[in-house]
């Protein structure tokens, strides 16, 4: 383990961070809100830390290789988490303990979306904008590493992808081919990013909810500037239709994004495997949804649809927006609602979840055993977009699956042990793990009534989800730190 290399990349990392910290500094002198003291010191703060970390390695040339992006992988969100939490410390709004800081930020920056605060409509403009930024530079840093090093690592059966990233990269170090990869992923999400913003603007939003929406929109995220969420706007239909026409766009593979641009062409889409069943999985848990709300009398056939769909989309793709209260839905819907968030959306997307590629390859896992039942001597290979799938892949994601099933109780009695009661516990672990946001239970509304006990593994939970799990637990291995 080279702790200079690894040294280096965090002080780079946090220098460049400390410079996010510049817009809500001017966001505040502009609307006079008093907050810009606090974002000083904060970006001072993380400055000298990062030029600290930076200039005694600065010249050291040494590549980064696959042990040390196990390490920088796994501190990313922590590092820049704990760094991103001092405005919240140290600004006088909105009045949060140190726990309840770090939650917020680490929430922003894994896109997962789940707050402490209440009274967002009162909040200074700068707190508003800078935890929509945070979701925005979160979600970029989950696409980069989704699709740039997660592959490389071989997390959880992601090498599947190790072909068909843009940008190949190899088995020993981290390539300059990632650079160039991540900057054409920065420029799409970007491109996005911008098209949303206008989208909300013309559609009726202020421009400063339309910047901040488009920042957590995009990156699934699921931060509002208002405490109903997207409800804020229900009655507006052209602006649910673009949260929900990008949500969904931020949940397909941002590698069939790069090669739509490159080759000029959309037909990849509908051929990609995982495109498909993800697909098939939204429409069909949107049917289900928008009849039991209608046929319940929930609502009437216009309410059904609107909030059925956008509901179906904002979970699924783990953004985590609200139209309304699904915590109050009857039966089982938001359960459902809960499933679909832990399966998530596309790998190499800004959703978070177990991945719908993972799902699809248990699903055709399962069905070959069936089929061997019948036919004991049958050669059934599983194929993703007509490529017989290794072995390999296959048994990482059933580890991968096995891992998060486990975590997920064990963190799930851990929080009731607590004091937090079984619906609260499982649906704060489930989102939290999941990067999902919204929970059931005292969490409905928001994470404000959670012990800090309990937020605290939550943390952890945002963490593992965000960090495809694997990413986390070996470093805890013994063989991991072996020479």
């Amino acid at each position: 383990m080279r702790f200079s290399v690894i040294s280096r990349v965090f002080g780079i990392l946090l220098t460049v961070f400390s410079l996010t910290l510049l817009p809500p500094i001017g966001v505040s002198l502009w609307y006079e809100d008093g907050t810009h003291i606090a974002f000083a010191v904060a970006f001072a703060i993380t400055l000298l830390t990062g030029l600290f970390m930076w200039l005694p390695v600065h010249d050291l040339k040494q590549d980064l290789r696959t042990r040390d992006g196990f390490v920088v992988t796994s501190l990313f969100w922590l590092i820049l988490g704990s760094f991103g939490s001092l405005p919240f410390i140290i600004s006088p709004q909105p009045d949060l303990s140190v726990v309840d800081s770090i939650f917020e930020s680490i929430s922003g920056l894994t896109t997962t979306g789940a707050t402490t605060i209440t009274g967002l409509d009162t909040l200074p403009p700068a707190i508003l904008y800078y935890r929509q930024q945070l979701q925005w530079f979160g979600g970029i840093g989950v696409i980069v590493i989704a699709l740039a090093i997660l592959p490389m690592l071989g997390i959880g059966g992601m090498q599947l992808y190790k072909a068909e990233m843009p940008g190949p990269v190899k088995d020993t170090k981290l390539t300059p081919r990632i650079a160039e990869t991540a900057r054409a992923l920065f420029v799409i999400y970007i491109v996005l990013t911008i098209l949303c913003g206008i989208g909300y603007w013309w559609a009726g939003m202020t421009v400063f909810d339309a910047v901040g929406h488009a920042f957590s929109t995009v990156a699934n995220g699921g931060f509002s500037t208002h405490d109903a969420s997207m409800g804020f706007y229900a009655h507006n239909n052209g602006i649910m239709a673009i949260a929900i026409i990008f949500m969904l766009t931020a949940a397909i593979n941002f590698g069939l994004h790069f090669y739509a641009l490159g080759n000029r062409t959309l037909k990849h889409y509908w051929k990609d495997s995982e495109f498909r069943f993800y697909v098939m999985v939204t429409f069909g848990a949107s049917a289900i949804i928008i009849g039991y709300l209608y046929m319940s009398g929930t609502f009437d056939m216009r309410g059904s649809v609107l909030h059925g769909i956008f509901q179906v989309v904002s979970i699924g793709t783990t953004a985590g927006f609200a139209s309304e209260s699904f915590a109050l839905w009857p039966a089982f819907l938001p359960y459902i609602l809960l499933l679909l968030g832990i399966m998530g959306a596309c790998a190499g997307s800004t959703s978070g979840g177990i991945k719908a590629v993972r799902v699809m390859l248990i699903v055709k896992s399962g069905l070959r055993e069936l089929n061997r039942l019948v036919h004991p001597n049958a050669v059934v290979p599983i194929k993703v977009n007509r490529k017989i799938v290794p072995p390999r892949v296959t048994d990482a994601v059933w580890g991968f699956f096995a891992i998060y099933i486990l975590s997920f109780f064990v963190l799930t009695i851990v929080v009731m042990a607590t004091g937090e009661n079984f619906v609260t516990s499982f649906s704060t672990v489930a989102s939290c793990l999941s990067n999902i946001g919204p929970a059931l239970g005292d969490a409905a509304a928001h994470y404000g009534e959670v012990n800090e006990v309990a937020k605290c593994f939550l943390i952890l939970a945002m963490l593992m989800g965000r960090l495809e799990i694997f990413t986390l637990l070996v470093l805890l291995t013994p063989a991991f730190w072996r020479h």
